[in-house]
């Protein structure tokens, strides 16, 4: 009968173990049974013990140059192979690029279905309950599958990740992978280019939206962004306008981003918006309509002109920091 959780981690550009990682294993850890972290890639023996510090009791590892770059025809073979080898009830990814692409095709090869995007998991007699947002943002459904194994994605950032303590059994295993088995060719790379801290990454996000009237408007957005050690984000209609760059976007179909606070100025509250920040548990919105829908997912909400309000709230700022 098949038991435990069996995630797949993931590593960075620069070959650290990345933080879906960690959260995917406390997300794990707290389902109950025993934890196996399957890392596949070139390069990554050497980060193997740092994967099993989160809650796993087995770390498999999976080094080989034909696994340096995700490739699905790549990647689905070794891990059907690893899920038949360990065996388990749950199986759980990132919502990631690999996890968006790999999910899907192992639960098709499995038999079995897979609950896309979810911000929190849970057991309820041996069933998995994954919960993801509908409706824009503005609520949430619970999903269960039939199938063996479940098979769910979690949104980054969406769990909080465990402290790193403890250690885990590291097993080796070979690809047992040919050139001739990989259908598809990477010719080329094009990385985004950005200055300072990536808005997924940010801890504070100063939102725009097109209340802000123009793309002058937005330097004042960037010096709070800098004073507060955070990133510039902006809603569709921004970006559309030509005011600000497209990477910005936060939104259904722009960027998710979890901060622990979200400035969201001139912003209504559109749910495609409010779809990208579903899961910010801190928001302050000014806004001058104050019937703007955004107030009633904040925190706080100050009614007034933006031009008014944000430079006197950047002197304040500023004597914050100073102090």
């Amino acid at each position: 009968m098949p038991n435990g959780v069996l995630i797949f981690g993931e590593t960075t550009e620069d070959g650290k173990l990345a933080g879906i990682t960690a959260e995917l294993s406390g997300a794990a850890a707290a389902l109950g049974g025993p934890v196996t972290c399957a890392l596949l890639g070139a390069g990554i023996e050497g980060i193997a013990a740092d994967a099993g510090q989160y809650g796993a009791a087995k770390v498999i590892v999976v080094d080989d140059p034909l696994l340096k770059d995700y490739q699905g025809d790549a990647y689905l073979p070794v891990a059907e192979r690893i899920v038949s080898d360990v065996d388990p009830a749950v199986i759980l990814l990132g919502q990631t690029m690999i996890g968006r692409d790999l999910a899907p095709r192992l639960a098709q090869r499995l038999g079995t279905a897979v609950a896309m995007d979810c911000v929190a998991v849970s057991m309820e007699n041996d069933k998995l309950l994954a919960e993801r947002p509908c409706y824009g943002g503005a609520a949430r459904a619970r999903y269960t599958i039939n199938g063996t194994p479940q098979i769910a994605t979690v949104r980054v950032k969406a769990l909080e990740a465990p402290a790193a303590s403890g250690s885990a059994e590291v097993v080796k295993q070979d690809a047992g992978l040919t050139a001739d088995q990989i259908r598809t060719t990477i010719t080329g790379r094009k990385k985004e280019e950005a200055e300072g801290i990536r808005l997924e990454d940010a801890t504070v996000v100063v939102g725009g939206g097109r209340g802000i009237g123009g793309p002058e408007g937005f330097q004042q957005l960037e010096e709070l962004a800098g004073i507060l050690v955070g990133a510039v984000g902006t809603s569709r209609a921004v970006c559309d306008l030509g005011w600000y760059p497209v990477a910005t976007q936060i939104g259904l179909t722009g960027k998710i981003v979890t901060p622990d606070l979200y400035i969201a100025i001139g912003i209504s509250g559109a749910s495609q918006h409010m779809a990208g920040i579903s899961s910010v548990k801190n928001i302050a919105s000014i806004n001058k309509d104050a019937d703007a829908s955004i107030f009633k997912s904040s925190r706080w909400a100050v009614v007034n002109d933006w031009k008014e309000f944000v430079p006197l709230f950047l002197e304040e700022v500023k004597k914050v920091k100073a102090g």
